[in-house]
């Protein structure tokens, strides 16, 4: 046997592996909306029977009789279940349903903060309505932005994983899902001909997840700016060791930020101590937790240091 056919046999048999060991955890869903019927895949990620799937694919889900949350799970092994949905957030795209019957085992959830470029990756979905299909490839990129809205309310969604593993329609809630089996990442969109992106399972996510579960919704801290990464001026760089803040490109008036004194144009270096150097930093310190309470912001506002306080309140989508 050459290096050549060793190789190929390799690949073929992790992606068969880890196809047996997720493909049966993985539904095909169909949702009843507003709008008509929906289809995606959903992800059994605990024993008593919890899905993760991708808000987009339940937005709107109603039952027959015009209440919240219906749709059916079929699974690669037959099962069929009635679920419903127990949360939704729009600004991560991830959603939380229940199966009312029974289900097969979970697949296991793994960490996205692993991964690299170039690592091999499996999808596992129903692209097309075609149950339990299984695409490959690798991991193209990391750190890509996904933006979200609800209502007025936008937020982008940051590390998202961009992969060439085929998908299409159907694919969405669907699992991007490591050589070791463990799923990495929750499929949600096709950025173009050969580029697929997914939310990635970490740290953020499984909060998101533990929200939803517990109360059907993620509460989330307004503090009402739009930001961009920038560099910082070689004084600063000297003087803090760190190469990056985030300028604030607009501060929305009358929001906690406006009212604090934040003003477009400020450079933002730390959040209640914690060094910004990203949007994401920025966000990722919106938390429940800080809803109604002092957060101390030090910026740089022509050639000084500011500390300014601002009291953030709770996001909400209208």
């Amino acid at each position: 046997m050459d290096d050549e056919t060793e190789a190929l046999d390799a690949y073929s048999r992790v992606v068969t592996q880890v196809a047996a060991t997720v493909g049966p955890s993985v539904a095909s869903l169909r949702v009843r909306t507003r709008r008509g019927e929906g289809a995606g895949s959903a992800i059994v990620f605990t024993e008593d029977g919890f899905l993760l799937t991708s808000a987009h694919v339940v937005e709107g889900a109603v039952t027959s009789g015009g209440g919240s949350g219906g749709g059916d799970a079929q699974f690669a092994d037959g099962t069929e279940t009635g679920v419903d949905v127990v949360g939704i957030d729009p600004l991560s795209d991830l959603a939380v349903l229940r199966a009312r019957g029974s289900t097969p085992p979970p697949a296991v959830l793994g960490d996205a903060a692993g991964l690299v470029v170039g690592q091999l990756v499996v999808a596992v979905g129903n692209p097309l309505g075609l149950t339990g299909s299984v695409t490959a490839g690798v991991v193209s990129a990391l750190g890509r932005s996904l933006p979200t809205r609800s209502g007025t309310a936008v937020r982008v969604v940051d590390e998202v994983i961009q992969t060439d593993a085929a998908l299409n329609p159907g694919n969405s809630g669907g699992a991007l899902v490591d050589a070791r089996a463990r799923v990495v990442g929750v499929n949600t969109a096709v950025a173009g001909i050969g580029l697929g992106l997914a939310v990635p399972i970490n740290a953020t996510t499984r909060a998101i997840l533990a929200a939803l579960m517990r109360d059907g919704r993620v509460r989330r801290a307004y503090l009402g700016v739009a930001s961009a990464k920038a560099p910082l001026p070689p004084p600063l760089v000297e003087r803090t060791g760190r190469r990056h803040g985030v300028r604030l490109a607009e501060v929305v008036p009358g929001s906690p930020a406006g009212q604090a004194g934040l003003h477009t144009g400020d450079l933002v270096l730390s959040a209640d101590g914690v060094p910004v150097a990203t949007p994401g930093d920025l966000a990722r310190g919106m938390t429940e937790a800080t809803i109604g309470r002092p957060v101390e912001l030090t910026v740089w506002r022509r050639g000084a240091l500011v500390d300014v306080i601002a009291v953030p309140t709770e996001l909400t989508a209208a």
